[in-house]
């Protein structure tokens, strides 16, 4: 189980996070808006505290677990690149990302953000299978 815990308590963090925004401001915590807003300079205070409370979660992980999280990536940086760029393209098409979509969306019993967590998962599940049938 010791193996799960972060997984769980991150998983916890981000619907605790997700809840307390739609109730005390009574939006949907989607990354993307939320970093796009900030982008845009619009309600800056608020963007930026919740982006910045993103980028503490490394601090917040060594905290409790005394130790660094860690994340290995395997693939090229063009791949990477490319596939920020096909999800960013993906949330501004589907009008959010997964965090609103999937975690608040379907929550409050979204029939676009059901549409938009399929669509996610489909494309996913295609994607990673071309990527492995081409040997990348």
């Amino acid at each position: 189980m010791d193996r799960y815990l972060p997984a769980l308590m991150g998983g916890m963090l981000i619907g605790l996070s997700a809840t307390m925004f739609l109730l005390f401001n009574g939006r949907v915590a989607g990354i993307s808006g939320i970093v796009g807003r900030l982008a845009l300079g619009l309600n800056t205070g608020l963007n930026t505290a919740f982006v910045v409370g993103l980028m503490a979660g490394p601090l917040l992980f060594h905290g409790l677990f005394g130790r660094w999280p860690v994340v290995t990536v395997t693939s090229s940086w063009p791949l990477i690149i490319c596939a920020g760029f096909l999800v960013g393209f993906g949330t501004r098409m589907g009008s959010g990302c997964t965090s609103g979509h999937g975690v608040l969306g379907l929550a409050r019993f979204s029939r676009r953000s059901v549409a938009a967590v399929v669509t996610f998962l489909a494309t996913g599940i295609a994607a990673v299978t071309i990527l492995r049938i081409v040997g990348l």
